[in-house]
């Protein structure tokens, strides 16, 4: 029997220094804990991608243990970790606001400096639940009588705080960083229960050094400043209102953004041999029954009933493509037969979770659906690999990461399908050259796919294009082919779409380029703005030949400086403006000022044949 030491000792033994936790048979554990002396672990330091979780759950138990301190009579719930940061909720007679920020930081920051023994104990769960009886901790109380569990662990700050916890946490409060900055204060139900009480929630952020503290705060204020919400106002781009909660209300400027994107993709597409189709939006129970979403996704769709009928509004298109599918006799040769359609779909998400046109309950799919053999799938996602690929590229995007993500605990189909086609999918991805992660258990019902994740100028990551491998949605609907050998077979269904909602990619895209968006897809690519109206019919001239040439040009003929036109147009983000005065009518010429600042004055047929260039959409080879 191997003699156990603690992570501690071993991490001097090893010579590793600055060890925060330690890892063993998968399990991140205290370096306080019991190991045994031969164990095969991995030390976690500050550079460990999961140092980063640890300190910050340390962190949120020194708030919590900083809001005790300074209001004694407030009662601590959950502390959780949260993306960049964490929070914690208490119930607090005292109000508290932004105001208070300052003495709570700094209180957190003494703590810190006291640097405090962490120290993990295990309790029955009856003295656990009496000891925060007697704290009066009754949120405490209630979250281990409701556990399925003989002991709990508790962390200690020496004596001076405690609290329920699995861990793992830092050996010392003096090992959290000081590069922290408290972010607001908001309300939330304990436990989400409406009926329960309100808690107040504070978020904070933590790092490990000042600089990276200092990005995240920058991100966050361009971030704001880059609210594609804010940019479509500023653009004329689209509005929602709570009369169609979740649903876009186009402008012109708008609409004319969608079309360039949704015409790119068309192009694409039909360059790499797909056929479009358009599928109803309100179908029959009966067949969203037969497909299996009617049990999986039923609280999801919008119903209506007419002449004793249930019907379902889409909330995607891959049944409605199936039925063409089956609309005449199929054969091997006929595949694959890469199906496309710009599918408006419909899912009734929760009001609280809708976010501009991020999150809504309208919106189209670039959808695809690929009828293929099995011996297809690896040729098809490579395939498609690379048109995601050079898509990306042309909107602005040159890397991408993929997930693969596997069965989910509530599938349909027989495990041995699984197997399949989860192999068939590694092996396409890995022969299309790219590397991925798994996302375990995040599978559709039906199979396994993968997800094409954008990182935007912010170091945002934004998932868009899947590729799902499903063998049952065809075999349940029906759907046949004739193999070489006569036989009648189901075809496998490639789901695919490269930007995902076509309105989620433009808020990405909005965001992204801050309203900057390449000339090809701005709605007004040119204004003309005379200096004074003595200029105006020089301006229209202008304005009918980059009309001609296809160039989306505006007029400005107010009786405006031309001071105040340049600012007004730079803010609704127009990427040139073309200044006309007596000098270029002197000189047939025209002053392009581009949105960056930069300036030049050109022989007005080069000027047009230059801003035909750059308005040119990327070229699909």
């Amino acid at each position: 029997m191997s003699v156990k030491i603690s992570g501690f000792e071993l991490a001097k033994r090893t010579g590793v220094k600055k060890a925060i936790a330690v890892i063993m048979e998968g399990r991140v554990l205290d370096l306080a804990s019991d190991i045994p002396e031969d164990a095969v672990v991995e030390f976690i330091t500050e550079e460990h991608p999961k140092a980063i979780e640890i300190m910050r759950h340390t962190s949120s138990h020194i708030m919590a243990q900083a809001l005790k301190e300074l209001w004694p009579s407030a009662k601590i719930s959950i502390g959780p970790i949260i993306e960049n940061g964490f929070y914690y909720d208490i119930s607090c007679e005292h109000q508290i606001t932004q105001e208070d920020f300052e003495k709570i930081e700094k209180k957190m920051k003494e703590i810190i400096k006291s640097d405090y023994k962490i120290r993990r104990e295990i309790l029955s769960k009856l003295d656990a639940i009496d000891m925060f009886s007697q704290k009066n901790e009754h949120f405490k109380v209630e979250l281990i009588q409701d556990l399925d569990v003989k002991e709990v662990s508790i962390y200690w700050h020496d004596d001076k705080f405690v609290d329920l916890c699995r861990g793992p946490h830092l050996p010392k409060t003096g090992m959290a960083s000081v590069h922290f900055k408290l972010m607001k204060v908001a309300g939330a139900y304990w436990r989400g229960d409406s009926k329960r009480e309100m808690l107040q929630r504070i978020y904070a952020t933590s790092w490990f050094s000042k600089e990276d503290l200092e990005i995240y705060l920058y991100n966050l204020e361009e971030a704001e400043k880059r609210d594609h919400r804010r940019i479509a106002r500023d653009m004329d781009l689209f509005h929602l209102q709570e009369e169609s909660p979740g649903c876009i209300f186009w402008h012109p400027k708008g609409w004319t953004m969608y079309n360039a994107l949704r015409d790119y993709m068309r192009r694409r597409i039909q360059r790499d041999g797909y056929v479009e189709v358009c599928t109803p939006q309100m179908i029959d129970r009966s067949l969203w029954e037969a497909s299996g979403h009617w049990e999986k996704y039923r609280e999801n769709m919008f119903i209506a009933e007419s002449e004793g009928r249930i019907v379902a509004i889409k909330p995607m298109n891959c049944p409605g493509a199936i039925q063409i599918f089956k609309y005449g006799v199929k054969s091997y040769r006929d595949l694959p037969l890469r199906m496309a359609e710009f599918g408006c779909c419909h899912r009734n998400e929760p009001s609280g979770a809708l976010y501009g046109v991020m999150r809504v309950r309208g919106f189209t799919q670039d959808d695809a659906h690929i009828f293929c053999t099995p011996n297809q799938i690896n040729s098809e996602t490579k395939k498609f690999c690379l048109l995601l690929g050079n898509v990306y590229k042309d909107l602005g995007f040159d890397e991408f990461t993929v997930k693969f993500s596997d069965r989910p605990e509530k599938r349909t189909g027989s495990d041995e399908i699984w197997d399949i086609s989860e192999d068939l999918l590694r092996n396409a991805t890995r022969d299309a050259g790219l590397s991925f992660t798994t996302n375990k258990g995040e599978g559709a019902f039906y199979g396994p796919k993968l997800e094409f994740v954008l990182k935007d100028k912010l170091g945002r990551e934004w998932q868009c294009g899947t590729l799902q491998v499903d063998f049952q949605l065809p075999e349940k609907l029906g759907a046949f082919y004739t193999a070489e050998d006569g036989q009648k077979r189901h075809p496998i269904m490639l789901h695919r779409a490269v930007l995902g909602s076509l309105e989620r990619f433009i808020g990405i895209m909005l965001e992204h380029y801050a309203g900057r968006v390449p000339l090809w897809l701005s709605p007004v690519q040119v204004v003309l703005a005379p200096i004074t109206n003595d200029f105006d019919d020089y301006a229209v001239n202008v304005f009918q030949e980059l009309d001609k040439n296809g160039i989306r040009a505006e007029l400005d003929l107010k009786s405006e400086k031309i001071s105040y036109k340049i600012r007004k147009h730079i803010l609704e983000k127009i990427p040139i403006v073309i200044i006309l005065g007596a000098e270029e009518i002197k000189q047939n010429s025209l002053t392009l000022r581009y949105l960056n600042g930069d300036q030049e004055t050109i022989k007005i047929a080069d000027a047009i044949t230059k801003v035909r260039d750059l308005c040119r959409p990327p070229d699909i080879l």
